[in-house]
């Protein structure tokens, strides 16, 4: 079942950047209507469904940051790095393909991640915005069954907190692939490398922070895991009943 993992990796992180960039386009096409804060929502909405939706295939990282964070955590072998990270990335860029093609006439950025001030303030944000996301990810998909089954809704509310209050500082992207899709996309690349980098050291942060805030034995070896698809999958919802 390999393929399928990498192939709800490559439809969710698709979903993720055409419902979450796709409402920034839609605010801006419509002056406004959807509002700061329907973008946030919309963005913790989607993260949630996905979670549910595709956690016990594929875990549901959506988001390369996340994917190295298990790695880091020794939740996910080496060789299912690459392959979900390139799943993750066609499918943003598909989503914001298909968002340019539906937007022909309005000029837009595609929901491109944007610093507001410095690239300083924004870097140091989108470091500690995906730390805390990846610290309540790790925690949330382990330990009991019933914790697990909440992961969907303690992920998606962090990701809406998130967006919320930082969202027009730094774009609070929190994802390399959210950002890469709309930037290529629209040509917006001069600070593209703050959410391909702030993001990734983030989440290495975050498993830093779980090592310590949690007892040794909470994490799994890596050894343990193996080749099999529950466990390359990152157990991001799989002891929640998904990843």
């Amino acid at each position: 079942m390999r393929i399928q993992k990498y192939v709800a990796e490559t439809i969710g992180t698709f979903a993720l950047v055409f419902a979450g960039t796709g409402a920034i386009v839609v605010n801006e096409v419509s002056h406004g209507a959807v509002t700061h804060p329907g973008i946030a929502i919309t963005f913790g909405l989607v993260v949630m469904s996905l979670i549910y939706a595709i956690g016990d295939v594929s875990g549901a990282h959506i988001n390369p940051a996340v994917t190295i964070g298990f790695w880091a955590s020794r939740r996910l072998n080496a060789s299912a790095v690459l392959p979900y990270i390139a799943s993750q990335l066609v499918g943003a860029i598909a989503a914001s393909a298909v968002l340019k093609l539906l937007f022909l006439d309005h000029p837009t950025n595609l929901g491109a991640t944007l610093p507001a001030g410095s690239w300083q303030q924004s870097f140091v944000l989108e470091v500690l915005l995906t730390a805390f996301l990846m610290w309540v990810v790790l925690n949330v998909s382990t330990g009991a069954k019933e914790k697990g089954q909440m992961a969907g809704l303690a992920i998606g509310s962090v990701v809406a907190l998130e967006a919320m209050f930082a969202g027009p500082i730094c774009g609070a992207s929190m994802n390399p692939a959210r950002s890469l899709g709309p930037a290529l996309l629209s040509g917006n690349i001069a600070t593209l490398w703050i959410y391909l980098v702030a993001p990734t050291l983030g989440a290495v942060l975050g498993v830093v922070g779980y090592w310590y805030a949690r007892e040794p034995e909470a994490s799994v070896p890596r050894s343990e895991l193996g080749e099999s698809e529950s466990n390359s999958s990152g157990d991001c919802l799989e002891r929640s009943g998904r990843s």
